[in-house]
């Protein structure tokens, strides 16, 4: 049985009949009667104050009657029966707009469009006003961002180059352009280390120099290895999981020549012949600080990425490491995203990256990609941390009785 109300009534009764009044109160909106509209709505609101389309439709009425104030007032009541109510963030943020208060309407615009619904869901007068607030909220983050760089220019001036690019991804998050990213580990995490350097900066590694250095002798072994690209025992494919695993993202790949490696170093093993085939290669990666783990690192390898490929976003095994990266071959329509920051290659110059941030990879051209590609330790362990990390990571495999892979996935891209 119904709910009974006051003098008699039912709750049915009363909800019918402020459905009834706003009915009526829309009727006279769209005839040009605001006026008539607000008076039924204040009449449906005394039935039943809390209906947030009331006071949305009362906010409207007060609008079209030129009182912004009082529009703002309904709108306060409606979000404070539904702060999320997307319609009332809009149309507040479109009241500030109107009444001069730039910078209080285009944050506002951002939080609206926090909660817009898809494109396809809304109606063609509000994908209009989306589409004012995505303007007037670009504006507001562009004025906003030109005021804050004038606030630190001078300190910015005198930061080292990862200070002022913290910095700068910092201002990225504080007005909503990027977000944040953090180690996401398979496997492995290992607390307290920086978890959100998405690529490293040169000088905490002075050996890059010695790598790139280098960089002219590896093409050229890079080179003759390209000729015989077809060997199936010289390039093997990058993903290689058994059929049956649940890893979706893969499927495309797995097993594909679309991606394959030159292997150097694969789950800490050596591939003497590949080796041997590019020996100055071979003693570069001997000289870098690779992780000497048995059964998992080091990984050293070219990385060769077919045109029209990409490689999916995913995250790596371990934090204990950091992937490098030295480009050998890069045609135009090649790209790299780590976290918030996207990179192109350049042949011959190297960067270190955290792989346990979300990354993925492209090659657009129609041409092949290659690079070569290893992990070191990550430079804030301990000679100690080393030597307990290895012991924890390997006595796990001891007391599973687990064999080191014999294929799967390597590191990085």
């Amino acid at each position: 049985m119904a709910e009974r109300a006051e003098s008699g009534t039912t709750r049915t009764d009363v909800e019918d009949q402020a459905r009834g009044l706003n009915a009526a109160a829309v009727r006279a909106m769209a005839a040009g009667q605001p006026a008539r509209a607000l008076a039924l709505l204040e009449e449906a609101l005394s039935f039943s104050p809390t209906q947030v389309p009331l006071w949305l439709n009362l906010a409207a009425a007060h609008r079209a009657l030129g009182e912004p104030l009082a529009a703002l007032a309904a709108l306060d009541r409606a979000l404070a029966l539904e702060p999320r109510a997307f319609m009332a963030l809009l149309m507040r943020a479109s009241l500030l707009d109107g009444m001069g208060h730039a910078r209080q309407a285009g944050a506002a615009y951002g939080t609206a469009l926090q909660l817009a619904p898809p494109e396809t869901a809304l109606d063609a007068p509000t994908a209009r006003a989306v589409a004012r607030a995505r303007e007037r909220h670009a504006q507001y983050l562009s004025e906003l961002d030109g005021f804050l760089k004038g606030e630190i220019d001078g300190d910015l001036r005198r930061c080292q180059s990862g200070e002022a690019r913290r910095m700068a991804r910092f201002v990225d998050m504080a007005l909503g352009r990027a977000k944040p990213y953090h180690q996401q580990p398979a496997q492995f995490f290992y607390p307290g280390l920086p978890a959100a350097i998405e690529f490293f900066d040169r000088a905490e590694f002075p050996w890059l120099a010695e790598l790139e250095a280098g960089t002219d002798a590896v093409r050229a072994e890079l080179s003759a290895v390209l000729r015989d690209e077809d060997d199936p025992s010289q390039f093997v494919p990058y993903i290689a999981y058994p059929d049956g695993l649940p890893l979706d993202q893969w499927a495309e790949l797995n097993h594909s020549p679309r991606w394959s490696a030159f292997h150097f170093m694969h789950y800490g093993r050596p591939h003497a012949e590949n080796r041997a085939r590019c020996p100055r290669t071979a003693a570069l990666l001997d000289a870098m600080p690779q992780p000497q783990v048995p059964g998992k690192s080091p990984a050293a390898m070219f990385s060769v990425l077919k045109p029209r490929t990409r490689i999916p976003a995913h995250t790596g095994v371990s934090n204990t490491r950091l992937v490098v990266h030295l480009p050998l071959v890069v045609p135009s329509g090649c790209g790299f995203r780590v976290g918030n920051e996207t990179r192109a290659w350049k042949v011959g110059e190297a960067w270190v990256f955290d792989d346990t941030i979300e990354h993925e990879a492209w090659n657009d051209s129609d041409q092949t990609r290659v690079i070569l590609l290893f992990d070191i330790w990550h430079p804030c362990l301990s000679a100690a941390e080393r030597e307990m990390i290895t012991q924890v990571m390997t006595g796990i495999d001891r007391f599973n009785g687990d064999l080191p892979p014999e294929d799967g996935a390597g590191g990085g891209l």
